[in-house]
């Protein structure tokens, strides 16, 4: 039609009307010029103003819109849905303050509205105002507690804050209301499996295998129940491609660098007192500075910790991008000419998988932060080993495998064990008895495994089953699953969280520890075997299920290895009751550590260098990422 609405432009109701009916069947250009028919007659009209302003903020042209609401409001102050459209806009162009100043004044115009509520809640969110964020959200609940909606934001702002037996019930009321809800699914099972909430397990688990199909769950959360390597996999792609979508225009083109050193960047939120920093730092440590310039980007602030202060140390270039965007990050990789940049995250807590999507370098690898592939394209190799990721299995990962010939687990051969064990009594432990441990994290406990640690305990009398402390309702939790298989509460013993040199010695204390499946012991078995303390695994199908035998292999005790639960609780059991048996595993095992390639440093900081030189090689060709083997 022409610029010029057809009907009377001298008669501002019925070109209001029109624009309205225009704009509802989504004719925006069709219904622009009768809106600027009424206002040629009735400058302020709100609903002009208002709708031509969310017409310009779905076009992208923010300022216009910002320009129409600021007008409109000057003369109406009274309308609330212009505030709030006002808050939503100046929040996604990141003037937090302002767009929280706006939501205000539109809740104070109308206090029960449900949008301003929620745009106002999300908002104190992204301020970091938690408990601000639950009031509003608990607001909306009391004037609407039929709507999914707020028991969906207030679970998710739970589970960030730590409170997971608070998030599951707001997980089920949104369940009640919207009983397909994927996404409350998937973070009720998240946080359940946290805490060892085994109350529902059976429909947890059905609908998480139904979930399985379409792959929307959490993909690291997804490897504690799942062991097919292929879900696993689309699980990754999918969930990354929802949230993550990869970049129009990467930052790095096609350049070939020629530098005299490779460039190596590590990117971590984990260089502080964590498993990754326990396992990574002699690496940083003893890199070949004359082949290579390291540089660390550091995604956590530093709280002052020995491990965060030992990395600093140990990087030429140490930064702390924590406060930077992804985008600002990546373009900080790409302006220093990075070789080869390194994710030290994958799909964990803290991802931030954008740096990676902006393709800041022309090598990018997926190294042990998590174990599987991080899908969607984001790097072009995983470090792996023949164990971890066996031939005959490339399908089920995005990235082309370097398999290094040893564990793919880098070690630190100084980390100190204290002189010192405290005694079984200082750790609540009986002063007699066969002691079985498991220092894995919680969410790794699945209930198959906790029934045969359970049938365990009732077979050999005195015994107790050390796992690690934590989180009171997971505590709370697994004693009661004990006492509903027959086994007293108090056979079950949790360790109190102590620096990491009296947490090693303190294996001293133990008999035998005992992995989870189908995540299996990663650092907490390295700790175990550096320790002197043998570990019984049974080995699964994924890379997460398989780390603890790359990690008996490589140190020598692969009879340690069941292929099935049943085997792995025979062994258990037999070694409990064989303690001759078990003494000589344990003095091997000490005899070995010294010269085992597990904890050679040295060599397994040769091995990854290789691995470096070795991708550098075949992009200094121009040729595409391929697979290739580390020789020995």
């Amino acid at each position: 039609m022409n610029d010029t609405p057809a009907i009377d432009p001298s008669d501002a109701a019925a070109n209001h009307g029109e624009a309205v009916r225009l704009h509802r069947l989504g004719q925006i250009n069709a219904a622009v010029p009768y809106y600027k028919a009424v206002l040629a007659l009735m400058p302020h009209e709100p609903d002009s103003l208002h709708n031509l302003g969310l017409i310009a903020q779905a076009r992208g042209d923010l300022s216009s819109a910002m320009r129409l609401w600021s007008f409109c409001i000057a003369h109406n102050p009274g309308r609330a849905n212009t505030h709030n459209a006002m808050g939503g806009l100046l929040a996604r162009v990141g003037r937090l303050d302002q767009a929280l100043a706006a939501h205000d004044q539109a809740l104070a115009i109308a206090p029960d509205d449900i949008d301003g509520l929620i745009s106002r809640g999300n908002l104190l969110v992204r301020l970091g105002r938690n408990d601000e964020a639950l009031v509003a959200y608990d607001r909306i609940i009391e004037i609407r507690p039929e709507l999914p909606a707020p028991h969906a934001n207030r679970a998710g702002l739970l589970a960030v804050l730590k409170r997971p037996r608070e998030a599951i019930e707001s997980c089920r009321n949104v369940l009640r209301l919207e009983p397909t809800s994927a996404v409350a699914e998937s973070l009720k099972y998240r946080e359940q499996i946290k805490i060892c909430d085994w109350s529902d397990h059976a429909e947890t688990m059905a609908a998480f295998e139904q979930r399985i199909l379409t792959f929307s769950d959490d993909p690291h959360a997804v490897l504690a129940r799942c062991d097919d390597p292929l879900a696993q996999r689309l699980c990754s792609e999918t969930y990354l491609g929802k949230r993550f979508p990869v970049p129009v225009q990467p930052l790095w083109t096609g350049e070939v660098y020629r530098h005299d050193k490779i460039r190596i960047a590590y990117v971590s939120s984990d260089f502080r007192d964590h498993p990754v920093a326990h396992l990574v730092a002699g690496l940083f440590e003893r890199h070949d500075r004359d082949r290579f310039d390291i540089t660390a980007y550091a995604l956590s602030p530093s709280i002052g910790d020995v491990h965060r202060l030992r990395i600093e140390a140990a990087f030429p270039e140490f930064h702390d991008v924590s406060g930077a965007s992804d985008l600002e990050i990546a373009q900080r990789i790409r302006a220093a000419e990075t070789d080869i940049l390194i994710d030290l995250n994958g799909l964990t807590g803290h991802l931030r998988p954008s740096i990676f999507a902006a393709r800041p370098a022309p090598i990018q690898i997926n190294y042990l932060g998590y174990p599987g592939t991080v899908g969607h394209g984001l790097v072009d190799y995983i470090l792996a080993d023949p164990i971890v990721a066996p031939r005959g299995r490339e399908e089920a990962y995005c990235e082309q495998i370097i398999r290094l010939p040893h564990a793919y687990q880098i070690n630190d051969d100084r980390k100190v064990i204290a002189a010192e064990t405290v005694s079984r009594h200082q750790e609540g432990l009986p002063e007699t008895g066969f002691v079985f441990a498991s220092f894995n994290a919680h969410y790794k406990i699945s209930p198959p495994v906790f029934d045969v640690w359970m049938r365990l305990l009732q077979a050999v009398p005195g015994s107790v089953l050390w796992l690690i402390g934590g989180r009171e309702d997971a505590v709370l939790n697994l004693r009661a699953e004990a006492e509903a298989r027959g086994v007293p509460s108090d056979r079950l013993v949790f360790s109190s969280r102590v620096d990491l040199q009296d947490h090693l010695a303190r294996h001293r204390l133990a008999d035998l520890f005992l992995d989870t499946l189908p995540y299996t012991a990663h650092t907490t078995a390295s700790d175990a075997l550096w320790a002197g303390l043998p570990l019984v695994t049974c080995i699964g199908e994924g890379f997460a299920a398989r780390v603890a035998a790359s990690l008996l292999t490589a140190v020598g005790l692969p009879e340690l290895i069941t292929d099935s639960l049943e085997a792995y609780e025979a062994l258990a059991l037999a070694l409990a009751r064989d303690p001759d048996r078990l003494q000589a595993l344990r003095q091997r095992l000490i005899d070995q550590v010294p010269t085992t390639p597990l904890f050679n440093t040295d060599l397994s900081r040769r091995h990854i260098e290789a691995a470096y030189v070795g991708a550098w090689e075949i992009y200094q060709r121009g040729e595409q990422p391929k697979a290739f083997d580390v020789a020995p």
